[in-house]
């Protein structure tokens, strides 16, 4: 695999460039809030290391608040509690209720869920009615998300993109852990004439059509099938619930790989797979298909791209852009053999991508080491994305530039990435996206360094 790692590795060997990352990062957090403003929308890309606003969808707010909740788990410092509490309370009912949008397991789990988390870890001191503020919220942001819902011909379906009732984006398969939160909490969703419907049924019957249909298999659904690339989008015929192709927002191609879409289907499906085995009974999971037929296929899907990730990353853990980008041509032959170079001047890399792989290839890795299989191959390859990520030329430790992981990327097709350099090629900026998985990695090996498990979306569930 073109990810060089030498299997021996330690995840205490992070420490010190994970302090430093928690310096900087307060640094930057202090310096958003004070300097962003907020009646433009929420900070989403820097331009010339200032973060700037995009109004496409109001999808990083969550993130520029659960990056201070996150700080203040790893640092103990109470200011930036109150900021990421006081302001989740502020701001964050609207992403609540927002019918138009695939994103609330970001908005809203990254806020509210990683408060509850921290209530039922005893960080935070129980406070009964701000455990029910929470819980209520995270109740009804899973029950709104489940409502955007496409029925598939095969009597499935899956919680349409923004773009409408045809579309299935495979980044949903992060976000769709809104629903899961709702129902451990008890919750579901409301139909015409009072009927009940089951925020675990949608949401692995959502998980379920993005692993047939956004993930590739090596089985020869068309030229371009390559066992574990992804699609960013599955075109559906919304008269008869038929997949009629694949397609492309922020990709190159639709038969090619965006790898930031490759990196939420690895973070996203072992996410899922953790919650199949931490919470519930045989009950809960036998009304939905049962827990083992599920494991079979989640498991499938994120071997499948963690594997396909590690093909096709550079040595270093860090990817480019897109593995069909136009101009990968004019780069040598063996550059995936050798540490990616965000200076190039034909395309991209993309850190955002590499910051929630990290969490897909440690997650995959200890899930298997958790059944007694090894995972030490993707624990490895994490270890060693994260010893990339977390240092230059990366690491943003400029104090003028806002940003904490650089050379990220956003919208390459729209152009919407800024590109000092005459050749075109966006670099040296950072994303909201890219800098909050970037904590949450951060936060997930900082836990294990301190001899605990990494925190999961299901701990804001009480088990």
């Amino acid at each position: 695999m073109p990810i060089q790692t030498a299997n021996n590795i330690q995840v205490s060997d992070l420490k010190p460039a994970l302090t430093r990352f928690f310096e900087l990062a307060g640094q930057k957090i202090h310096s958003i809030e004070k300097k962003a403003d907020p009646s433009k929308g929420a900070p989403v890309f820097t331009v010339e290391g200032k973060y700037t606003t995009r109004g496409w969808t109001e999808w990083t707010q969550g993130f520029q608040y659960g990056n201070a909740i996150l700080q203040f788990e790893a640092t103990g410092d109470k200011e930036f509690l109150e900021l990421g509490r006081n302001k989740t309370v502020d701001v964050m009912a609207p992403h609540i209720s927002h019918i138009g949008v695939h994103d609330h397991g970001f908005n809203n789990v990254s806020t509210y869920g990683n408060l509850l988390r921290l209530m039922n870890e005893g960080v935070l001191e129980e406070n009964t009615w701000e455990r029910n503020f929470y819980e209520l919220a995270l109740k009804i942001s899973g029950a709104v998300q489940a409502s955007r819902w496409t029925t598939t011909a095969e009597g499935g379906g899956f919680i349409h993109s923004f773009n409408g009732p045809h579309s299935l984006f495979v980044d949903t398969i992060r976000s769709v852990r809104a629903l899961m939160v709702s129902h451990g909490l008890g919750h579901v969703l409301m139909g015409e004439q009072d009927e009940k419907i089951s925020l675990l049924s949608r949401g692995v019957l959502h998980a379920q059509s993005t692993a047939k249909y956004s993930v590739y298999y090596g089985d020869g659904r068309d030229s371009y099938d390559l066992s574990g690339r992804s699609a960013h989008e599955i075109i559906f015929n919304t008269k008869n619930g038929v997949a009629r192709c694949p397609s492309t927002q922020q990709g190159y191609s639709a038969f090619s790989t965006w790898t930031r879409g490759l990196a939420w289907a690895m973070c996203g499906f072992a996410e899922e797979l953790e919650f199949m085995r931490d919470w519930g009974t045989d009950i809960d999971w036998n009304a939905v298909g049962g827990r083992t037929e599920l494991e079979k296929v989640f498991f499938k899907a994120a071997k499948a791209t963690c594997d396909f990730y590690l093909e096709n990353a550079c040595s270093c853990g860090i990817p480019m852009w897109d593995t069909g980008a136009p101009n990968l041509w004019r780069l040598d032959d063996d550059y995936l053999s050798r540490d990616a170079d965000p200076f190039n001047p034909w395309e991209p890399v993309d850190s955002s991508a590499a910051a929630i792989a990290g969490q897909g290839l440690f997650r995959l890795g200890k899930y298997m080491e958790s059944l007694g299989e090894s995972g030490t191959e993707y624990i490895q390859a994490g270890l060693k994305l994260a010893s990339s990520l977390f240092a230059e030329p990366y690491l943003s430790t400029d104090p003028d530039h806002q940003g904490m992981i650089l050379h990220s990327v956003y919208h390459r097709p729209n152009g919407w990435d800024h590109c000092p350099d005459a050749d075109g090629v966006p670099r040296g900026e950072s994303s909201m996206w890219g800098d909050y998985h970037a904590m949450e990695l951060a936060v997930y090996l900082w836990r294990q360094i301190q001899g605990q498990e990494g925190q999961r979306f299901s701990d804001c569930v009480r088990r």
